[in-house]
């Protein structure tokens, strides 16, 4: 089943030796859109439409590992230099020197990471829900996290291989996603070793996502399992290796952040003050602008689309 949205084409690339799979509307500059965990192209179906029509060109890519893109099986297939790469492969393939970049969730980490390595490569930047996080050289990420939450965090529980795909495959897919796509809590996260819930259990879904986009999410999701997308958090500790030449670089690329302040990540100890004391801004010099969306939680492309769609033009018209 493949979603007739409103003109939205389909087609797949060859980049950095992997076929990947883009959704994409529209002709004038274009638009980068970079998807999160558990998520797919799909997530910007809105903001496609929504650009497109104001003219520009909206891509969104399904990321290595996710959706109708390949899903190499090695863990280390998932660095960061390989997602940046495919990025940047992409871009060329696309007959582009410079695009707009707008990401979310794990899009935003890969596009700080694209900005950090590849300036020239973006125009400007609108990320969403994860900030910039300096490299910290004392540290490993995932042994910090541990110290903090403890083994039952998400982050902890998705390193050891096998065991959270196992507990996913016992829930269902379409039940894992309205799980996460549900999750309001703006503390962390925790899915427990004893069991995430039950099979049987019911998820109300929202009015911002409907019972056929879970279904078409299932469906990928079911064609490549999860292994992929969780390779990218096995693979914390290996990027915050291979970038220690980068530690204590400054972003250089004009840039506007939003978060909902009901997202776990407007949660993380320290995060707050580090956004609106000065921190972030140290780090990003060319950062524009900070939008907090009051009740909004962490998938909020799709909670907000049209203000999310509002707040990109917005922000690259001025370029």
């Amino acid at each position: 089943m493949e979603m007739e949205m409103e003109g939205i084409v389909h087609r797949t690339v060859e980049v950095n030796g992997i076929r990947m799979h883009l959704a994409e509307k529209g002709k004038g500059p274009l638009v980068l859109f970079l998807h999160g965990f558990p998520e797919l192209w799909y997530s910007w179906r809105h903001q496609i439409v929504g650009v497109a029509s104001r003219g520009y060109h909206a891509v969104a890519p399904d990321l290595r590992g996710y959706g109708d893109t390949d899903a190499p099986s090695a863990v280390s297939d998932y660095s960061i230099f390989r997602i940046v790469g495919d990025l940047v492969a992409l871009i060329g393939s696309l007959g582009q020197d410079q695009v707009f970049v707008v990401g979310h969730d794990w899009g935003a980490l890969v596009a700080w990471y694209l900005c950090m390595f590849r300036p020239d490569k973006v125009k400007a930047l609108v990320n969403l829900s994860v900030a910039f996080t300096p490299r910290n050289p004392a540290i490993k990420p995932v042994e910090y996290l541990r110290l903090i939450y403890g083994d039952e965090y998400y982050i902890c529980r998705f390193q050891e291989l096998g065991a959270v795909e196992a507990e996913f495959a016992r829930l269902g897919t379409e039940l894992v996603l309205k799980k996460f796509f549900t999750y309001r809590n703006p503390g962390p996260l925790f899915i427990p070793k004893e069991g995430w819930g039950s099979p049987n259990d019911r998820v109300v879904l929202p009015s911002w996502i409907s019972e056929e986009d879970v279904e078409y999410y299932a469906s990928k999701f079911e064609k490549n399992g999860f292994s992929g997308p969780i390779n990218y958090y096995r693979n914390f500790d290996l990027n915050w290796e291979l970038t220690s030449p980068w530690t204590g670089v400054k972003i250089q690329v004009p840039t506007k952040f939003i978060v909902g302040d009901l997202d776990l990540t407007y949660h993380y100890p320290g995060i707050q003050e580090y956004i609106h004391k000065g921190g972030f801004k140290k780090d990003v010099p060319l950062l524009e602008e900070v939008v907090v969306m009051p009740g909004v939680g962490h998938f909020i492309n799709q909670e907000k689309a049209h203000e999310i769609t509002d707040h990109v033009l917005e922000f690259i018209q001025k370029f």
